[in-house]
C-alpha cells in the first residue's frame, strides 16, 4: 500500500506539471486539482475519509494565508511603490557611487540583489534596463556582461530573500512564520554567494559574446552621446533622497531581524519594554506596515492616482500570488492528512539525500513549468510533512530547507520562464545566446546556491 500511495503523490506531481506547462493551466487550479486527486485517490485505497477531502482542502487554504497573505500584499505594494517613484532607479545610482565606475559589472549585480528583495526579478529588469544601458555606455564594457549581471543580481534574491513573495511563501508552509527574520538572514548570506556566481559568469560570458547593442554602443561612443540617461531623467523627473528610497525595504528588514533577535532563546535583550516593542514591530506584518508607510513618503502627492491606482495594482500583482500560495497550502494540507507523507519519509529516510531532496524536486518542478513561485509553493508545501523524517524538522533545518528549495527554484530560467523572454527582449539577445548566457549563469547559480546550503547544512545540523 505504501508504495502505491507513493505513486499516487509522484502521479499528481506529474499531472501539475503537465497541467502548467503542456496545457497552460493556471497553476491555482492545478494544485486545487492536485489536492483533490491526492485526497480522492487515498480515499479510494481506504486510506483516507473521503467527506473530509473538502474540509482538509479549505483549512489548508485558509490557514496558510492567516500567516502569510497579508505580507505579500504588503510587500508586492511596496514594490510598485519603489517602482513607480524611481526609488529604484535611486538605489541602484547609489549603490553605483559606492562600488565605483572602475567595477560597473559588479555594481549591476548588487543593484539587482538588493532590487530584487521586494520587486519581481521581471520587473526588476524592466525598471533597471535604461540604467543598464546608461552605465554600460559610460563605462564601455561589455553590454552581454552588464546585462547577465543585472538579471543574475536580480535572479539572486529573487527565490532566497523575503519579503519577496515566494520565499515567504515557503517560509509559510514550512511552519516558519514567526522565524522570518532568520530566514531574511541565511537568505541574505547565501544569497550573496548566489549573486557573486552569476557576477563572475557574466565577466566570462562577456569576453566570449557579443551582442547588437556592444555594436550599437560603439556608434554612441563616437559621437559622445548619453541618450539613456536623458530618458531615466524625463520619466521619473526628480528622483527621492537616498533615505527615502532605501527606508521602505531597509526598515522592515530590521524590524524583522531586530523582533527575531529579541525572540531568542535566553532573553538576549531582556524582558523589558524594549524587548517586547521589538517583538511587536519586529511581526512580518507590522513591519512591513510600517514599510508600507515609507513608501507612501516617496509618492509626489497622495492623490487618487497613487492611494487608489498604485496600492490597486500592488493588490492585482499579489492576487495570483496569494492564490497560488493558498492552493498550495490546500495541497500540503492533504499530504499531511493522509499517510503518503509517512510512507513517502520511510522511503526517503535510507536514501541519505537529506537536505538535497526538495533541491532536486524544486529544480525538476521549476525546469518543467518555468515558474520559480510555483516551485517554491509547490516543492515547501510537499516538504512539510517530510521534514522530520529527513532529520528536518529544526527551525534551522527548516530554514535551510526554504534555501535548499529556492536553489531549485532557480535551476534553470529557459523559454518557458517569463523572466527568460524579460532578459532576452531587453537584451536584444536570440534564444541560442540567451541560453548559452542566461540559462547558463542560473544553471550556476542553482548549484553554486546548494552548495552553499549543503555545507551549512554539515555545519549546523
Amino acid at each position: 500500500m505504501g508504495l502505491i500511495m507513493i505513486l499516487l503523490l509522484v502521479a499528481s506531481i506529474v499531472l501539475m506539471v503537465l497541467a502548467t506547462s503542456v496545457f497552460k493551466l493556471h497553476p491555482f487550479i492545478a494544485l486545487i486539482f492536485a489536492a483533490l486527486f491526492v485526497g480522492l485517490g487515498a480515499s479510494a485505497l481506504g486510506q483516507f475519509d473521503v467527506m473530509e477531502v473538502e474540509a482538509t482542502i479549505r483549512a489548508g487554504f485558509g490557514s496558510i494565508l492567516a500567516y502569510i497573505g497579508i505580507v505579500i500584499v504588503l510587500g508586492t505594494i511596496i514594490g510598485v511603490f519603489l517602482e513607480k517613484s524611481g526609488a529604484a532607479i535611486k538605489m541602484a545610482d547609489t549603490i553605483l557611487k559606492l562600488v565605483g565606475p572602475k567595477r560597473p559589472g559588479l555594481a549591476m549585480s548588487i543593484i539587482g540583489w538588493f532590487v530584487s528583495i521586494p520587486v519581481f526579478c521581471d520587473s526588476g529588469y524592466v525598471i533597471l534596463s535604461a540604467l543598464r544601458k546608461s552605465v554600460t555606455q559610460k563605462a564601455k564594457v561589455s553590454a552581454t556582461m552588464m546585462s547577465v549581471a543585472l538579471a543574475t543580481g536580480l535572479y539572486a534574491s529573487h527565490t532566497l530573500v523575503p519579503p519577496t513573495p515566494g520565499p515567504i511563501a515557503a517560509a509559510g508552509n514550512l511552519g516558519l512564520e514567526n522565524s522570518l527574520g532568520l530566514v531574511i538572514m541565511f537568505g541574505i548570506v547565501i544569497s550573496i554567494f548566489t549573486m557573486l556566481a552569476g557576477f563572475f559568469w557574466a565577466k566570462y560570458t562577456g569576453g566570449k559574446i557579443k551582442i547588437q547593442e556592444d555594436l550599437d554602443n560603439e556608434a554612441i561612443w563616437a559621437k559622445g552621446l548619453d541618450l539613456e540617461e536623458k530618458a531615466i531623467e524625463e520619466q521619473y523627473g526628480k528622483l527621492p533622497s537616498t533615505f527615502k528610497a532605501f527606508a521602505p525595504i531597509l526598515i522592515p528588514i530590521i524590524l524583522i531581524a531586530l523582533g527575531t533577535i529579541a525572540s531568542f532563546p535566553g532573553d538576549l535583550i531582556g524582558t523589558g519594554f524594549i524587548a517586547n516593542l521589538f517583538k511587536f514591530f519586529g511581526k512580518p506584518v507590522m513591519a512591513l506596515i510600517i514599510g508600507f508607510f515609507f513608501a507612501l513618503g516617496l509618492a509626489p502627492k497622495l492623490d487618487e492616482e497613487v492611494l487608489m491606482k498604485w496600492i490597486g495594482e500592488g493588490i492585482k500583482l499579489a492576487g495570483p500570488i496569494i492564490l497560488i500560495t493558498g492552493a498550495g497550502g490546500a495541497f500540503g494540507a492533504i499530504i499531511k492528512a493522509t499517510p503518503v507523507a509517512e510512507y513517502l519519509g520511510q522511503s526517503m529516510s535510507g536514501w541519505s539525500l537529506g537536505i538535497l531532496v526538495p533541491f532536486c524536486i524544486a529544480a525538476a518542478l521549476k525546469t518543467a513549468q518555468g515558474s520559480s513561485t510555483t516551485a517554491l509553493v509547490t516543492t515547501s508545501a510537499l516538504m512539510a510533512p517530510l521534514l522530520a523524517s529527513l532529520g528536518l524538522d529544526s527551525t534551522i533545518g527548516a530554514v535551510l530547507t526554504v534555501m535548499s528549495i529556492g536553489a531549485g527554484a532557480m535551476t534553470v530560467s529557459h523559454a518557458n520562464d517569463s523572466y527568460f523572454w524579460v532578459v532576452a527582449e531587453f537584451t536584444g539577445m536570440d534564444v541560442k545566446t540567451a541560453y548559452k548566457s542566461q540559462t547558463m549563469a542560473t544553471l550556476i547559480q542553482g548549484l553554486v546556491t546548494i552548495a552553499v546550503v549543503l555545507v551549512l547544512s554539515l555545519i549546523l545540523l
